[in-house]
């Protein structure tokens, strides 16, 4: 069984989010595979997904304060600077973190960790909002 949704996440400002439940919540045809894979893929060049602990919102201000540092805006070097400050940096740090997922499916469920979960990870100051591609692949109960 193969099945592809494409989905519309609500806009947010830049910083890191937890977006499980959102994702979830449009795919009920997930419960029906026994076992699979299920691909998330991004549809920009300035945001990312990543799989990281679900339980402490410290860690969401902590990667954007790690990124912020670790790819800082308005850098000298940078040649990409027509869309304003935060798009050169947006871009990079979507190259760093990636652009889709690969979750493995078990009984009508992700089989993520007891910690994990998805993160949209915005990098632009005022991002619209974001567009995923979600690709379930698997057997059927």
């Amino acid at each position: 069984m193969w099945s592809q949704k494409e989905i519309k996440l609500k806009q947010r400002a830049r910083g890191f989010y937890l977006i499980t439940e959102e994702v979830l919540s449009q795919l009920p045809e997930l419960q029906a595979i026994k076992i699979g894979m299920m691909n998330v893929f991004i549809k920009h060049t300035s945001a990312s997904l990543t799989l990281n602990e679900n339980a402490d919102s410290t860690v969401l201000s902590d990667f954007e304060s790690y990124f912020n540092k670790a790819v800082p805006e308005g850098e000298p070097y940078y040649q990409h600077t027509d869309e304003g400050s935060d798009d050169m940096p947006a871009h990079l740090k979507a190259s760093l973190l990636g652009g889709s997922l690969n979750i493995p499916i078990a009984n009508g469920r992700l089989n993520l960790g007891v910690w994990e979960g998805i993160y949209l990870c915005e990098h632009r100051n005022y991002a619209a909002s974001r567009h995923i591609v979600v690709t379930l692949q698997g057997e059927q109960y």
